[in-house]
């Protein structure tokens, strides 16, 4: 396989099935089951998740099985694909077993079992230009890439390599992406065609949340939305903020009682996207784990610089509440093999962000950072808080702002994320300033255009009323950046991590959306705008050990406990765990019904406030602080007082019973002689 990060498939004398560029492409049975009755549910989620890993390993083997298939032009169909298609009828007809118990199965299933190999190139003329899913010009797909081969035939990545040289060599440090040809030179875009303006329309307000930048670390590959109870189902790694209890095995319950990382505790919602990595040679935490390196998904995790959560009116109609727990999935993590229909990828750069692109990574110029966002589906059905596809109970308003018939205008969730990192050196693929790339199933080769974020309303009754009536009557809401720090309640629910130096915050009262915090009327995004950067993450800090175990490249989902990661900020010394029933190993924390165990921190102290303070004797360690004060105040030890007077009376007592001892053996001798 071509081992150079520029070449492109047709450039390998043995024709494009031996590049590195190709890729598995099968139908998307998920978004074509736009109906599965109650009772199947369950199963069939389980089976998509099915058909996700089998898809996956198949890469892995394609990727890993170069020279078999230079030496055998059948090797690829005999070994991989064949295989693969019959595992999937299978699959496919317990599918429709499970719909058949309960309803009729769909039509057409077993026509979705056969995959065929593309390589990238096949995929461009789908990708250039084309607009996303909001209607919004995502870019012309003008010069993209031209003049950008070069190098010198090795992948050069700045590190340690896992892949970039030899067989499997597809760019970016694990050999499957990023390509030079996914950037493009942000000054040479066009300006974007302006959607509505929902400041323009009868819902005028905004309503800001500020829940931080995952500085705590918090990752998993789990997707509750689309794979409850399937460890590994999302196949990449996601940051999360907010709530703090998601992974594949949360509940309705588990969310609404979760601990969450925004300002406002009235927030509990959860809002993921798949990670950002330099492609650097930095071994994470995940690099031996299914959903990280052994997918693919390689080199360090970045840390955004700021994360703004703005919920917007509609340009046509006043909006009605966001029902508790709707899920919204936006953009498609598979677009790059399943078309641009469902994409809703918008990259950027602060002081550019009237350029948008869809398939490529900006390269910012110096000073300007890089900004991926997205604006949510805002026409709910009125019924329904999720659907079978996890896409038809929402909707995107059409450009003036209307929603289709029988849909309600909701607040809109505007996400922008916000790096600090580095135009790469293309010129010399990637050594002197690494690639960058999001975290995506192995098949998609890192494309920036399956790049997607999700969410789950857990707002409490009161804050969404408080937002709907902020945005309906044209005001300015919310936890913007000025109110985190101390109001945020703990190290891990505001604090540091949220709305304060590193949470970005939301808009500041009478700035316009999409303007920078601090900056003045007028000025250009990310132009001075003075705000202080997260802590750097210190890859030699202490980290969590991966649980081991995982998806791996079996046939059979694992529905074990999740894996989640944590990955200390340099704020943060005892980061509290996700879930500790679940995540952390069992350790002594004076729990309730315990006695005589040392007490927790207080979550009202200052963290670090333990930092010098040696645990006496025999004492467990004190606790990391997990905001819960523990039920049962542990028994004092005893020190001092009574018991150490006692310690020092022993021995004068000792003396006193020899000495009468001494007198009765005397008085006897004396009576006897």
């Amino acid at each position: 396989m071509a081992a150079n990060v520029y070449a492109s498939a047709t450039e390998d004398d043995q024709g494009p099935w031996t590049s590195g560029s190709v890729t598995i492409d099968c139908p998307d049975v998920g978004s074509r089951l736009t109906s599965v009755p109650d009772g199947a549910g369950e199963e069939v989620d389980r089976e998509l998740a099915l058909l996700d890993q089998q898809i996956a390993a198949a890469y892995q083997q394609l990727q890993g099985s170069a020279q078999a298939v230079r030496d055998d032009a059948g090797f690829a169909d005999n070994a991989v694909m064949n295989p693969l298609k019959e595992k999937r009828a299978a699959t496919l007809e317990r599918i429709g077993i499970a719909i058949d118990r309960v309803a009729d199965r769909p039509e057409g299933l077993s026509d979705l079992a056969a995959c065929t190999l593309r390589t990238a190139d096949d995929n461009a003329g789908e990708e250039a230009g084309g607009n996303g899913g909001d209607g919004q010009n995502q870019g012309d797909g003008q010069d993209q890439g031209d003049g950008q081969q070069g190098g010198d035939g090795q992948q050069g990545n700045g590190g340690e390599g896992d892949g970039q040289q030899g067989d499997g060599g597809n760019g970016g440090q694990a050999g499957n992406g990023p390509v030079a040809a996914d950037f493009v030179d942000i000054t040479t875009v066009q300006p974007a065609q302006q959607a509505a303006d929902p400041g323009a329309g009868p819902s005028q307000g905004t309503f800001a949340t500020s829940c931080g930048v995952n500085a705590n670390g918090l990752f998993n590959s789990d997707n509750v939305i689309v794979a409850p109870g399937v460890t590994n189902g999302a196949h990449h790694f996601h940051d999360y903020v907010g709530n703090q209890a998601n992974d594949a095995f949360a509940s309705d319950d588990d969310l609404a009682n979760g601990e969450t990382t925004c300002v406002d505790q009235g927030d509990k919602s959860t809002y993921y996207w798949p990670v950002l990595r330099l492609q650097n040679g930095t071994q994470e935490q995940d690099a031996q784990s299914p959903g990280g390196g052994i997918e693919g998904n390689a080199g360090e995790i970045v840390t955004p610089k700021e994360v703004t959560l703005t919920f917007v009116g509609n340009p046509r109609s006043e909006v009605t509440a966001i029902p508790r727990l709707l899920r919204i999935i936006t953009g498609d993590a598979k677009a790059f093999v399943n078309g641009t229909a469902n994409a809703n990828a918008s990259w950027s750069c602060t002081g550019f962000e009237d350029r948008q692109l869809k398939d490529k990574y900006p390269l910012c110029p110096n000073g300007s950072d890089v900004v991926r966002s997205f604006s949510f589906q805002s026409c709910w059905d009125g019924n329904n808080i999720d659907s079978a596809n996890h896409r038809t109970h929402v909707a995107f308003a059409a450009a003036d702002g209307s929603c289709p018939a029988g849909f309600k205008a909701i607040p809109q969730l505007v996400q922008r994320i916000v790096y600090d990192v580095d135009a790469p050196s293309l010129q010399d693929g990637g050594r002197t300033t690494p690639l960058f790339a999001v975290d995506s199933f192995p098949e998609q080769l890192h494309k920036p255009v399956t790049d997607h974020g999700d969410f789950i309303n857990v707002f409490d009754e009161n804050l969404m009323n408080e937002m709907v009536d902020c945005i309906n009557e044209g005001r300015t809401c919310g936890a913007g950046g000025d109110n985190g720090g101390d109001n945020g309640g703990g190290d891990n629910a505001g604090g540091d991590n949220a709305g304060g130096d590193n949470g970005g915050g939301a808009e500041q009262p009478g700035q316009e959306p999409g303007e920078e915090p601090g900056e003045e009327p007028g000025q250009e995004p990310g132009q001075g705008d003075g705000q202080e950067q997260p802590p750097a993450q210190n890859p030699e800090e202490p980290q969590t050990e991966p649980a081991a175990g995982g998806a791996g490249a079996t046939d059979t989902p694992r529905t074990a406990e999740p894996r989640v990661y944590t990955k200390p900020s340099a704020k943060a010394t005892e980061p509290a765990a996700e879930n500790p029933a679940k995540d952390t190993p069992a350790q002594d924390t004076g729990a309730k019904g315990e006695i005589g165990t040392p007490a927790t921190a207080d979550p009202d102290e200052a963290p670090n406030q333990n930092e010098n303070q040696n645990p006496a004797p025999d004492q467990s360690p004190v606790a990391a602080d997990t905001g819960d004060t523990p039920s049962v105040v542990p028994a004092p030890q005893a020190q001092g007082g009574l018991a150490e007077t006692g310690a020092n009376l022993w021995p004068a007592a000792a003396g006193a019973l020899l000495l009468i001892g001494g007198f009765v053996v005397l008085r006897r001798s004396t009576k006897s002689s």
